[in-house]
């Protein structure tokens, strides 16, 4: 909701802060200094995940049918619902659970189960005839009867009827189907065995540890079953991954006993030469040809293989390192020649996260995703890669996951965003759409975002769709006609509410520019007085792959809400250039700029929610962060100090030039030096605490050192705590409790300090 309403719709307590701001009750106090911790723990997830799972309700299908069901705790204890998704028809399964539960007992002689904690899992039934349920428990298939509420060992096996069989693809074989040719391996390299005459031939010769043609080492001896590849026919193909070039990361593990030990990944970066290499191998055993081919166009080019065979051939993608040009490319098994097909180019750079492609089985034809309009959308080829219509329509829509294609009625299932009005363009929805372009509809109705379940003949689906501040809601949908959906559960928040739980508040803003809007979180303590003043903590991760903002229901997101109850305000509002479901102007609004672009729109951010609720104190802010998160944390306090008075940055990416190649190269751009938040350390005013896990194989904790290197340099007070054997993941109790002390020791009651430790100033 945006600022102006958002007002309206806070709880009574939050209308105070309306009322006092009309009448001028100062407002000038500040929030206690000591912290309730009973009340932190009631705000943690450990805590309310075990109440909110007491009222736990999951909704599935019944296989093998249009009924689906759920269990429900009842006084008569758990109870399993059956309802049908045709005709709304709703019963329970046992009349007397406690007569099921005796049956049981004395048919399987388990007393594990009770009217209490009765589960049922994988129900089934025959034919859609709702008379008899079926599951599997123990390895025994159970029958229950309906009318007559008897239980019985079933008297023939399940059986499923599903509509499509698996699409055929390649497989990683030793030998051709009819067992005329083997292939063989060593340590590295490729052999051709011709099992009629026992003639035996070496195929490769280049290859080397980091670049190998086999799944494993053999030494020197020439095994069956260690080539790496796969049979079609008579002709081999395997893509291998060139390492080779690659140099290393090195990590020390100080816990490992009896002494420290080295662990050694390969890791390209940005603007290095050695990158990873593909080189796909082909071999035709008939014809006695065979060689790596040329395909990869493109200088470093990066390929993706379809093994599912179309026409005598597969496809297969190939990316430019820049990531600004994207081909679909057809292989033509027998010959081994390559075909362009489609190619898809945009700038600064293609959105990695929904680019892509579907083949229609049936027809070979290819839906293709392209964001050539601006906006995400699918189009429709043909095999040859002539382009027939675009498939997707809506000016604000993006197009994203495909759920399911339908060659019967000519329609596809896809996840998209932005379009429906007043909700938060990255909440999922789902629509139907036909191939040919002309219609599509909504699916899924509720603000949320929404996930789908089909039954097995995907007539019908569960649509269960949640948001931060509205837990699970369960309807059924008819895909032939979606708007005949109906509600049948949701689940409960009134154990949460009962121990003070508060969801937190979901708020619009605009960005720095003025006209983006922003969405994001709001975290109040549970006891807020709202004629205190509270200090403010923005919980940032700048993107751009993901903005990891939660949309569906979650308990103490990242720790946010226990955090706020320790007497803070704290907040999460991705800034632009953070989410790839929000278009390509949004998407890109960081590229070459990697350092700077989220930041001011987070101080912007913080400014008008100050300016909107009095008990906000804009002179105690603090930000923190993880991984991206910690990169913008330190940024945001190195470029604005005299904003931000506090930071944690844990597993930082403070210098994006020694960083993952695909990351820095993407998003800021090929040949470019990625400005460092290094270069910034002599700004440092505020109290900084920076961690890390020593076992970072993900972000170096070399990126860390050369930031406390820079500090030491510049003479800054900072605080620095190093994980010992935590990887890129540091939660954890000591973690979280660091982070809260941390806020709490510097931004409750801050104390003025000297922060250049050589100078005295």
């Amino acid at each position: 909701m945006k600022l102006k309403d958002i007002k309206k719709n806070l709880n009574h307590t939050l209308s105070i802060v309306i009322f006092s701001s009309l009448v001028n009750i100062p407002t000038t106090i500040s929030a206690q200094e000591k912290v309730d911790w009973d009340l932190v723990k009631r705000g943690e997830e450990s805590f309310l995940s075990e109440l909110y799972q007491k009222q736990a309700v999951n909704v599935t299908w019944v296989a093998g049918s249009h009924w689906l069901y759920y269990q429900q705790s009842t006084p008569k204890g758990v109870q399993v619902i059956l309802q049908n998704a045709e005709n709304r028809v709703r019963k329970p399964l046992f009349k007397d659970v406690d007569n099921f539960v005796q049956q049981y007992k004395k048919l399987l002689g388990d007393s594990s189960i009770t009217r209490d904690n009765l589960r049922l899992y994988s129900l089934q039934m025959h034919n859609n005839n709702p008379n008899v349920v079926y599951w599997i428990k123990s390895g025994k298939t159970f029958a229950f009867d309906l009318s007559t509420q008897k239980l019985s060992f079933a008297k023939k096996g399940l059986k499923h009827s599903y509509l499509e069989k698996p699409q055929k693809e390649l497989t990683r074989t030793t030998h051709t189907a009819d067992s005329a040719f083997t292939m063989l391996g060593d340590q590295y390299n490729l052999y051709l065995r011709d099992n009629r005459s026992g003639q035996q031939v070496q195929l490769t010769t280049d290859g080397k540890e980091s670049a190998s043609y086999c799944v494993r080492s053999a030494k020197k001896a020439i095994k069956e079953g260690n080539a790496a590849g796969m049979w079609w026919n008579h002709i081999y193909i395997y893509c291998m991954i060139d390492d080779s070039e690659v140099s290393d990361l090195y990590l020390i593990n100080a816990l490992s006993k009896p002494r420290p030990s080295l662990k050694t990944k390969k890791m390209p970066l940005p603007n290095e030469k050695g990158v990873r290499q593909y080189k796909v191998f082909w071999c035709n055993a008939d014809t006695k040809k065979w060689g790596v081919l040329p395909i990869n166009k493109f200088k470093d080019a990066v390929l993706d293989i379809n093994y599912q065979i179309q026409d005598n051939g597969i496809l297969f993608t190939r990316r430019s390192r820049g990531v600004d040009t994207l081909e679909l490319c057809r292989l033509d098994l027998p010959t081994g020649k390559a075909q362009m097909l489609i190619q898809e180019v945009v700038k600064p750079h293609l959105n990695i996260t929904l680019s892509g492609y579907k083949v229609i089985q049936k027809t070979g034809d290819i839906i293709w995703w392209s964001e050539r309009s601006g906006r995400g959308n699918y189009y429709l080829y043909n095999k040859n890669g002539q382009l027939k219509n675009r498939i997707t329509q809506g000016d604000d829509l993006i197009a994203g996951s495909i759920l399911d294609i339908n060659t019967s009625n000519n329609t596809i299932i896809f996840a998209g965003y932005g379009t429906e009005k007043g909700s938060d363009p990255c909440y999922t929805y789902y629509y139907k759409a036909n191939l040919n372009g002309k219609q599509q509809e909504l699916l899924t109705h509720g603000d949320g975002t929404h996930e789908l379940s089909f039954s097995e003949d995907k007539l019908f689906a569960i649509d269960s769709y949640s948001r931060m501040d509205l837990p699970t809601v369960y309807n059924v949908v008819s895909i032939a006609q979606p708007k005949k959906n109906f509600e049948v559960i949701r689940r409960s928040d009134e154990a949460l509410k009962a121990v003070g739980w508060q969801p937190p508040k979901l708020i619009s803003l605009k960005a720095a520019d003025n006209k983006t809007m922003l969405y994001g979180l709001m975290y109040l303590p549970y006891n807020l007085d709202v004629n205190k003043k509270y200090p403010i903590i923005s919980n940032v991760y700048p993107g751009p792959q993901d903005d990891q903002l939660p949309r569906s229901f979650t308990l103490d997101d990242n720790g946010n809400q226990s955090l706020a109850n320790m007497g803070f305000i704290v907040v999460n509002i991705p800034p632009r250039g953070s989410s790839p479901l929000r278009g390509k102007d949004f998407y890109t609004y960081g590229y070459g700029n990697l350092r700077d672009y989220p930041l001011a729109d987070d101080k912007h951010s913080l400014e008008q929610l100050a300016s909107e609720f009095s008990f906000i104190d804009l002179s105690r802010v603090g930000i923190y962060g993880h991984s991206g998160g910690a990169f913008m944390t330190v940024a945001a306090m190195l470029t604005y100090p005299s904003f931000y008075k506090v930071g944690v940055a844990a597993s930082g990416n403070h210098d994006n030039n020694i960083y993952i190649q695909w990351w820095g190269e993407t998003f800021h751009g090929l040949n470019g030096k990625i400005p460092t938040n290094i270069e910034l350390a002599k700004n440092l005013q505020g109290r900084l605490l920076l961690m890390h896990g020593d076992m970072d194989d993900n972000v170096p904790y070399a990126s860390t050192l050369r930031l406390a290197n820079a500090f030491i340099k510049e003479g800054k007070r900072f605080d620095m705590l190093i994980l010992p054997g935590k990887d890129h993941s540091v939660w954890g109790n000591y973690f979280q409790n660091k982070v809260r002390y941390y806020f709490k020791e510097h931004l409750v009651s801050p104390q003025k300090e000297d922060i250049n430790i050589i100078n005295h100033q």
